[in-house]
């Protein structure tokens, strides 16, 4: 059963939001890092993490078949097979960093700046 069990959801169609977080998978993972509402970034960070994870623990045919169904550039799944993998090697989970901002002009949501713990970029 499902008591008390919940899940951050976007509030789109679910066919929207599926494709929105897909994209923002991949923009995390192309750039590094990036700038979105709170509630978008909490609901990526969890699967930034299974998808790092899964790549790691299983065979490299196996992983990249399973990215290339997450994410919507194949560059995306390449990044990870070659630099993601050997820089976290030793790290398990908490992989992305959130860091509050402040608020969006036109509606005042709330933004934070999401990025992988060790980057080494300018942040935006």
């Amino acid at each position: 059963m499902r008591h008390r069990r919940s899940k951050t959801r976007l509030k789109q169609k679910p066919g929207h939001a599926r494709m929105l977080k897909r994209n923002l998978i991949t923009s995390l993972l192309l750039y590094e890092n990036m700038r979105t509402t709170k509630k978008r970034a909490a609901v990526i960070t969890p699967e930034i993490d299974k998808i790092i994870t899964f790549a790691k623990t299983h065979t490299p045919h196996v992983a990249i078949r399973h990215i290339n169904t997450i994410v919507t550039d194949k560059n995306a799944s390449k990044k990870i097979m070659e630099v993601y993998i050997s820089r976290f090697a030793k790290k398990s989970s908490g992989l992305t960093r959130t860091k509050a901002v402040g608020s969006r002009d036109g509606d005042g949501a709330e933004l934070v700046d999401i990025s992988f713990v060790d980057n080494t970029q300018k942040t935006l």
